[in-house]
C-alpha cells in the first residue's frame, strides 16, 4: 500500500517556462510516468495501441503501462517532441517492446488519416486508440484568446479526435476500444482555460455519443477524466504567469497527480474485464470530487 497524501511530494513546484510544446526531460521535477514503477502481467497481450501525445505527460504513462501489459504500440507526437518521443522508445524497445514513432502535427486533418494507416500497417492491425494529445494555453479574459488559439485548441483536442476515430473504426475489430483523455475542465470549466475546457467538454459528449453508435459493433468508447496533474502543459503556458506555484494545491490530497497514478485506470479501460464498461468517464482529480 502507498498513501496518496505522501506518495509524490507535496511542495509547490517551482515557476518555470518552456516553449510550447515542453519536453518532459526538461521539467523540474520531471514527471512520474511510471518508468520505474509500473509492472505489467499481460493484461493487453496481442493488443495493438495508438496513443497521441504519447511522449510524455498522461499519454506517455499510457504508452509506458501498455507496453508492459503486452501491447504493440505507434506514439504520435508533435516533431519538436522528438527527445522526449526517443527516450519512451529507448526504454521500452530494450524491454523487448514494439514500439513504433509517427511524428506529425494533428491540426492537419489529412495527417490525422495518415496517422491511423501508418499505425495500422507498422502494427499489423490496430484495436486500441488513446485520443490524448492536447493543446492548453491559459488565458485571463475571453479578450486576450485570438482566433488562432481558439481554432488551434479546437483543431488539436477536438477536430484531431474526430478525424482520427472516424479513421480507425473501420479497421477495428469487435472487442476494440477508445479511450479519451477528457478533464475536469469538461463540467467545471476553469476561467482561465475558457477555449481549452470547452473542448473538454465536447470530448465528454463525443465519448458518449459515439459509444451508443458503436455498442452494436462491439467497440467501446470510454473517457478518463483528470484534474491538475504534472505534465508539459503545465510549464508551456498552461497556467496563468506566476500561478504554476498553486497547481494541485488546492486538492484534498493537497497536491497535483502524477501521470504514472493514471496508468492503470488507461488499462483497465483497454482490458477485456471492463467489457460492460463503455461510454463512460472516469476521473481522477485527488478527492475534489467533480467527476
Amino acid at each position: 500500500m502507498a498513501d496518496p497524501t505522501t506518495r509524490y511530494p507535496t511542495k509547490p513546484f517551482s515557476e518555470q517556462k518552456q516553449p510550447w510544446p515542453a519536453l518532459q526531460r526538461d521539467m523540474k521535477p520531471v514527471p512520474d510516468c511510471g518508468e520505474r514503477s509500473y509492472r505489467g502481467s499481460g493484461r493487453l497481450a496481442g493488443r495493438k495501441a495508438l496513443v497521441t501525445g504519447g511522449d510524455s505527460g498522461i499519454g506517455r504513462a499510457a504508452v509506458i503501462a501498455f507496453a508492459r501489459e503486452g501491447a504493440a504500440i505507434a506514439i504520435n507526437y508533435y516533431p519538436t517532441e522528438e527527445p522526449d518521443a526517443q527516450d519512451v522508445a529507448r526504454l521500452l524497445r530494450a524491454e523487448g517492446h514494439k514500439i513504433e514513432l509517427i511524428p506529425g502535427d494533428l491540426t492537419d486533418a489529412a495527417f490525422c488519416g495518415e496517422l491511423v494507416a501508418k499505425a495500422d500497417t507498422a502494427l499489423g492491425g490496430l484495436d486500441l486508440v488513446v485520443n490524448n494529445a492536447a493543446y492548453q494555453q491559459s488565458k485571463a479574459s475571453i479578450a486576450e484568446i485570438s482566433a488562432e488559439q481558439f481554432d488551434r485548441t479546437m483543431k488539436t483536442n477536438v477536430y484531431a479526435m474526430f478525424h482520427i476515430s472516424k479513421a480507425a473504426i473501420p479497421r477495428m475489430k469487435a472487442g476494440s476500444c477508445f479511450i479519451n483523455t477528457a478533464s475536469v475542465n469538461s463540467v467545471d470549466p476553469g476561467e482561465e482555460l475558457l477555449d481549452y475546457a470547452t473542448t473538454k467538454g465536447a470530448i465528454l459528449i463525443f465519448t458518449k455519443g459515439l459509444a451508443k453508435q458503436l455498442g452494436s459493433k462491439g467497440i467501446r468508447v470510454n473517457a478518463v477524466a483528470p484534474g491538475p496533474v504534472w505534465t508539459p502543459l503545465q510549464v508551456a503556458g498552461g497556467q496563468l504567469p506566476g500561478k504554476l506555484g498553486e497547481f494541485g494545491q488546492d486538492t484534498p490530497l493537497g497536491r497535483a497527480g502524477q501521470p504514472a497514478e493514471l496508468a492503470s485506470l488507461y488499462v483497465a479501460l483497454a482490458e477485456s474485464g471492463t467489457s460492460f464498461t463503455t461510454g463512460s468517464v472516469f476521473g481522477a482529480n485527488g478527492g475534489t470530487g467533480v467527476i
